[in-house]
């Protein structure tokens, strides 16, 4: 089948692609908030129909939230599973906004134009690159180059409570030969990427208890224990001098970077003296032994993100306070356990309390890391095409963040993922004034289709 005549209808069809986009883009699919129910249907309903118009055979399946859509088409000895969501994140504070955030908008600005609404980037106008890409092999040559299964969530940006049971209970019509997840983004303005190794995320909530009530300062400190000066102590030897990790095992599961993953890397010419100056840093604080992306990437972290106790008010209040709570993440990589580093995690914890101190625990996230075998050729394949596109080299790359979907895909499923999207870092997906980059939108398509005549 020709490639050149997909593209081309791309490119010819690009005014109607974006119109379908807007069209979109105008429901206000918001997940977490009740008030929106209706909306979210709404939206896997326009989907279902305008997969049916590619001559799928697509269907809004309900769960207990909002309903997930999925569609079969085409033939082929490969097949592929396309995964996106349809629902966006909440637009608050709308003051923020310069226009209303489903109204959208093509603008002009300095760098090019964009399209400016919610859900423009995150994930609707990286979804429907996908879609466009897939229309328009059907416009030229009648058929799809692979077999597809489409499957479209509505409740990820709230936490996909229905997401597991979903796919437990489709496994058999769900599974295919590896997924495909356009929720990412390039390297810096120009890279396209291929996430090939997922942070997992553990959390943890303590609270340490001392005496029965706050106490005067002045009458018990010195004699009483104070569970801030507990807590702080125990945390603050949560690193070393080094920026290691002390917790014991916590190590345990993590591997090096292959060669050839350590060279891309390194052909990026990261700047990471620019990425840290952005927000008023410029000494990396991670394990000193480590490059500043192998810290982001595939290196495990141990941070805390809140810390609080005592009197916190205006004004002065000396008490020795009866508790005082934090709450720890840790982003993990490789085969690090998640039950295992809670079970250490704690151990380590409680071994440092003193006598007249107790520890209680809350349970937040837990969810392993997730790491692509490459060494499947559809990998390599997809990264020539990215590269035949844009005109420079895709690279594989690591994400610092956690994208569950791609490790219940393989813990479910058993089946790997490949993480290829077209966003930019300035975005501003989640916050006021979101936007997605035209040439993104337009390249994404071309991308998409290149890499379907690769992966058939």
């Amino acid at each position: 089948m020709s490639l050149d005549a997909v593209l081309a209808r791309i490119d010819a069809d690009l005014p109607q692609s974006l119109d379908r986009l807007l069209e979109l883009l105008r429901i206000p699919s918001i997940s977490t908030d009740p008030a929106f129910k209706a909306d979210c249907a709404r939206a896997a309903d326009w989907l279902v129909e305008d997969l049916k118009a590619l001559g799928f055979e697509a269907s809004v399946r309900p769960t207990p939230g909002h309903p997930m859509v999925v569609a079969h088409g085409g033939e082929g000895d490969k097949h592929l599973l396309f995964y996106g969501h349809y629902d966006v994140q909440p637009v608050d504070p709308l003051s923020l906004w310069d226009r209303d955030p489903f109204d959208p908008e093509v603008q002009d600005t300095p760098k090019g134009r964009v399209i400016r609404a919610r859900g423009s980037s995150d994930d609707k106008g990286q979804l429907m690159t996908f879609l466009e890409a897939c229309r328009a092999w059907k416009a030229v040559h009648g058929s799809l180059p692979v077999k597809l299964t489409i499957f479209l969530e509505g409740e990820e940006e709230s936490g996909s409570p229905s997401l597991i049971p979903f796919m437990q209970a489709n496994a058999k019509e769900l599974q295919a030969d590896i997924a495909l997840i356009c929720d990412t983004g390039l390297f810096g303005d120009k890279t396209p990427a291929i996430v090939t190794m997922l942070r997992g995320l553990l959390g943890e909530e303590m609270t340490i208890h001392a005496a029965n009530k706050d106490l005067h300062s002045g009458m018990y400190g010195g004699a009483a224990q104070n569970p801030i000066r507990v807590l702080t102590r125990i945390l603050g030897g949560l690193h070393d001098a080094k920026g290691h990790v002390t917790v014991p095992h916590f190590y345990d599961g993590v591997s090096e970077l292959p060669d050839a993953i350590r060279q891309q890397w390194q052909s990026l010419a990261f700047d990471h003296a620019s990425f840290l100056g952005d927000i008023g840093l410029s000494v990396p604080a991670g394990e000193q032994d480590r490059t500043p992306l192998e810290m982001l990437w595939s290196r495990p972290t141990a941070e805390i993100n809140g810390i609080w106790g005592g009197y916190t008010g205006d004004g002065f209040k000396t008490v020795l306070p009866a508790e005082a709570h934090a709450k720890v993440s840790f982003r993990l990589v490789g085969e690090q356990d998640p039950d295992a580093l809670r079970k250490n995690f704690r151990a380590w914890f409680e071994a440092q309390l003193p006598a007249d101190c107790t520890v209680d625990w809350k349970n937040h996230g837990n969810s392993p890391a997730g790491v692509m075998a490459i060494s499947d050729p559809a990998f390599e394949a997809a990264r020539v095409a990215l590269g035949q596109e844009w005109g420079v080299p895709a690279a594989y790359v690591g994400c610092g963040g956690s994208i569950p979907i791609a490790g219940y895909f393989k813990t479910y499923l058993d089946m790997d993922a490949m993480l290829i999207g077209f966003g930019r870092d300035d975005d501003q997906i989640h916050s006021p004034n979101e936007k997605y980059d035209l040439e993104c939108f337009h390249k994404g398509i071309r991308s998409w289709a290149r890499i379907l005549e690769k992966l058939a």
